[in-house]
């Protein structure tokens, strides 16, 4: 993996880079849209192309769970199982692990969990987590790291970067010798700055080709996420890509290119097109919405997706309200293109110096 910073903002702290692995280069700032199971649900692969989706992120835990790692690896590696051949992130799984109320024990070890789907048990170290995702043949995977909710206590978050610094330093060592996947680094701390800094300056300290920034967007306010940023961003190397997970909306999206973010991942787009709604430059609306009964117009006349130019808002209520399929799949379209199309407008304005 290669990333080059191609230019700078003046006006702030954004910029505009290249990143380049085995299966292709992304532009950034980028948006890679989640294919939790080695899918973006209701989407096909090639309509993915078709948008201008340049990678996508897939989820350790439950690739783990199923199909499994082995049978991954004997079908040759997650891009050839699941017909992708642009990059791919893998996540360590630890979001979604420490999601699960009362049904973990953490130690310093690792942590145990037990299977939401037929309830075994299971086990994740660090050293086990870099196995997997070598064995998925990822272009970038993400240590195991301790992700904790927003409101935390201090003590608690401060337990939670000592162990995030140790299992980097695992991680680390487990992936030495291992070409691809390429391992980032991951910093923690909840919305306390002095913790953030001192999660910085450890997992800089240990070195790593790229940075991820986890443990925001779990319900802190926009003005914490971003004071985090301004307190985090710029005790990372400036020629190293820095990704921030699980963040999917256009104004945290915008305000974290301004801050120096080059890569983001979210579920936003498809969940939200699977409840019934479509994001714009507004926020996002509902197409249940009454108003949209006799709406011949497209959902967001501003764009120019598929969906936008070919349906109606009327048409496509009618389609969610009879549980359609095509419903999902033109606000799931609308959506993803909504974020290339975001993402594309951020590097055009960089580089034209209008942020």
């Amino acid at each position: 993996m290669k990333f080059e910073v191609l230019s700078k903002s003046k006006k702030s702290k954004a910029r505009i880079g290249k990143l380049i692995t085995s299966h292709g280069e992304v532009e950034t700032p980028a948006f890679f849209p989640v294919g939790t199971q080695g899918t973006v649900k209701t989407m096909m692969p090639r309509d993915l192309v078709d948008i201008g989706v340049r990678g996508i992120l897939c989820n350790t835990y439950h690739l783990y769970l199923r199909p499994g790692p082995d049978l991954i690896k004997k079908a040759g590696g997650l891009h050839r199982f699941i017909g992708w051949n642009r990059p791919i992130i893998t996540d360590s799984g630890g979001f979604q692990v420490f999601s699960i109320k009362d049904l973990k024990a953490v130690t310093d070890d690792g942590v145990e969990f037990i299977s939401h789907i037929d309830g075994s048990k299971h086990f994740f170290t660090p050293e086990r987590v870099v196995e997997i995702q070598h064995a998925y043949g990822s272009d970038i995977m993400m240590p195991l790291d301790e992700c904790i909710p927003h409101p935390c206590d201090k003590d608690k978050a401060m337990e939670s970067v000592a162990r995030t610094t140790d299992w980097a330093k695992r991680s680390k060592s487990a992936a030495s010798g291992i070409v691809s996947p390429v391992l980032f680094g991951i910093v923690q701390g909840s919305i306390f700055k002095d913790l953030r800094e001192r999660s910085a300056k450890e997992i800089r300290e240990i070195g790593f080709p790229g940075y991820a920034i986890g443990g925001l967007s779990v319900g802190e306010p926009q003005k914490a996420m971003f004071e985090t940023l301004d307190s985090t961003v710029p005790l990372l190397e400036d020629e190293k890509p820095r990704h921030l997970m699980g963040v999917g909306f256009a104004s945290d999206i915008i305000g974290a290119v301004k801050r120096g973010i080059d890569i983001f991942d979210c579920v936003i787009p498809t969940r939200l097109a699977r409840h019934g709604s479509f994001l714009t430059m507004e926020g996002y609306s509902g197409i249940r919405n009454a108003k949209y009964s006799d709406d011949f117009t497209p959902i967001d006349r501003t764009c120019d997706c598929y969906a936008c130019r070919h349906f109606s808002a009327a048409y496509i209520r009618h389609l969610f309200i009879a549980k359609e399929i095509l419903a999902y799949i033109l606000l799931t379209t609308h959506n993803i293109f909504f974020l290339m199309k975001l993402m594309k407008n951020l590097r055009e304005d960089i580089q034209g110096g209008k942020i």
